[in-house]
């Protein structure tokens, strides 16, 4: 079903350096000037405190101070990247939670240990990387089904300065003639990863039910479980709730698919608190979003409010909003699934989303190791307090539990996940994320 998106890039994180056994030792970020504040440690859920404890081996006040330092890192690659674009390579946070900054220059490495930031040198800038990406998702969207089916994804990976193509070890795949035209890229063969079996209850919270048919008569396969994601508005000031994309099931009885917060005693019990106003999947810039407009009932609900659920009703307040940095600390709320953590991959990854109609939709976001099970699809990432994106997909998708999805694909690389950055979400969708 398309809100139970499976994507296989275990691989691809396997790839690359980063682990998500972080160290304890952080290196301390100067606030950012004009950023958003965050909330203070003694604010956070102790769900996701455990979690981030748990997952990845830091205290509350280091996971803010990571998450801070990397936005932070984020907004200087950006402007260092703008006036030297020849000269920038990528930026990320190292495990030891120092920034660093490549460039492809002695000069430009002078400039930046200048700065305050760690640097070291790439032979190929990011601008080339992210041009070797674009020409390679052209040529796949060129290839007959058969052939696409078996290429997973293609990320940008700085630390190397590659662009990573994870194929599936299929005899299609082994037999893939890629185009040696295209620089930078590396070839990663993929087994198929056993899938764990289960559906995992639904207990309310950030899920939500939605049909295409009347939810009273719908065949239960017709039912779709995905999660709400961050609290908005539109530009006509209306509260708002963004999801993913693929969670709209398509127009409804009357034009649009109704949103239902589930019953647990009998699905089509369930009480309607909004209805899709408007989705894309894949489009120009390969986003994966929708917006749910809330009704009186969806509001007195709550979720129109600046928060994301986690385990047990528990919530955390949004202050911002963030970009995607590689070796940033991040967490993803669900009631699938809870508060679970890891760190981003990738901060460019591309890949095929098979549609309920057969039909394949290009989607390009970020990768994390945060476990993401079924339903969790449209849930919020986080980064510290910062909301950072939308949950499209992930590699353990069909697993039971996160225990579980950690044991049949540590083989694989471990678990991986599929953001869309809410950044270019609000931007697409000319909503405005609401913030405390």
């Amino acid at each position: 079903m398309r809100h139970a998106a499976l994507l296989r890039f275990s691989a691809l994180l396997g790839a690359t350096v980063l682990g998500t056994g972080l160290s304890a030792a952080v290196a301390t970020a100067a606030p950012i000037e004009n950023g958003p504040a965050q909330l203070p440690a003694n604010r956070l859920p102790a769900e996701l405190v455990a979690a981030v404890q748990r997952d990845l081996h830091l205290s509350p006040q280091e996971y803010l101070d990571r998450a801070a330092a990397a936005q932070q890192l984020r907004s200087y690659a950006d402007d260092f990247r703008q006036q030297n674009p020849a000269d920038f390579a990528g930026a990320w946070m190292g495990d030891d939670g120092v920034p660093v900054v490549a460039v492809t220059t002695t000069e430009a490495a002078a400039r930046v240990a200048d700065d305050g930031f760690r640097s070291r040198q790439s032979p190929v800038s990011a601008d080339s990387l992210d041009a070797s990406l674009a020409e390679f998702g052209r040529w796949v969207s060129a290839l007959p089904r058969e052939v696409s089916s078996q290429i997973n994804s293609a990320a940008v990976d700085v630390l190397r300065g590659k662009v990573v193509v994870d194929i599936a070890n299929s005899p299609i795949g082994r037999a893939l003639d890629l185009p040696t035209a295209i620089a930078n890229l590396q070839v990663v063969l993929s087994p198929p990863a056993p899938a764990p079996g289960g559906t995992p209850a639904v207990t309310g919270g950030d899920d939500y039910v939605t049909s295409s048919e009347d939810l009273a008569t719908a065949p239960l396969e017709s039912i779709e479980i995905c999660s709400f994601g961050f609290a908005a508005t539109d530009a006509s000031g209306r509260p708002v709730s963004l999801s993913a994309g693929h969670c709209d099931p398509g127009p409804g009885p009357d034009g649009t698919a109704r949103v239902y917060l589930p019953s647990g005693a009998d699905v089509r019990a369930s009480a309607p608190v909004g209805r899709f106003d408007r989705s894309t999947v894949g489009g120009p810039a390969g986003l994966d979003w929708s917006v749910i407009a809330l009704d009186d009932a969806g509001v007195a609900a709550g979720l129109h409010e600046p928060a994301v659920r986690g385990a047990g009703g528990t919530t955390l307040t949004i202050t911002g909003t963030a970009a995607p940095v590689i070796g940033a600390p991040v967490c993803k709320s669900g009631q699938a699934s809870s508060f679970t953590c890891g760190v981003v991959a990738a901060d460019r990854v591309e890949t095929q989303l098979i549609l309920g109609d057969g039909s394949e939709a290009t989607i390009r976001g970020f990768a994390s190791t945060a476990c993401t099970l079924a339903g969790d699809s449209g849930g919020a990432i986080v980064t510290g307090t910062l909301a950072l994106g939308i949950t499209s997909g992930s590699n353990s998708g069909g697993a039971p539990s996160c225990g579980e999805a950690n044991l049949a694909l540590a083989q694989y690389g471990g678990t991986a996940s599929l953001g869309i950055p809410i950044q270019a979400v609000a931007a697409e969708s000319g909503t405005t994320v609401r913030t405390s």
